[in-house]
């Protein structure tokens, strides 16, 4: 059974530091053809569309649009602050590889 991706508290947190809601923004988290593994993620602020999933915590929304809710099936949407930097972080069951990169994946 696809579950819906799941958002950490720490995703929702920093959501809430950058004041994402305040500007009537959510985190859309699209998946797309490309990459150099055949799919890539698309991390951005977006405005929530009517059909989107909507997962919201903290006061906050992440948004799945339809097209890549499939693809996000059991995925864990995080927040990561590391040397190379901070940001968001998509861990995916249903990748079989993905590349160094961190943004492009197979299936």
């Amino acid at each position: 059974m696809n579950l819906p991706p799941k958002v950490t508290d720490r995703a929702f947190e920093r959501l809430a530091e950058i004041g994402a809601a305040d500007q009537g923004q959510a985190l859309r988290v699209a998946v797309e053809g490309g990459g150099c593994s055949g799919f890539q993620y698309e991390i951005k602020l977006d405005t929530p569309a009517d059909d989107d999933m909507v997962l919201e915590g903290n006061g906050e929304r992440v948004v799945v649009d339809e097209i890549s809710l499939p693809f996000l099936a059991n995925a864990v949407i995080d927040f990561s602050e590391e040397l190379i930097g901070a940001r968001f972080v998509i861990n995916n069951p249903n990748a079989t590889s993905s590349c160094g990169c961190g943004t492009s994946f197979s299936m």
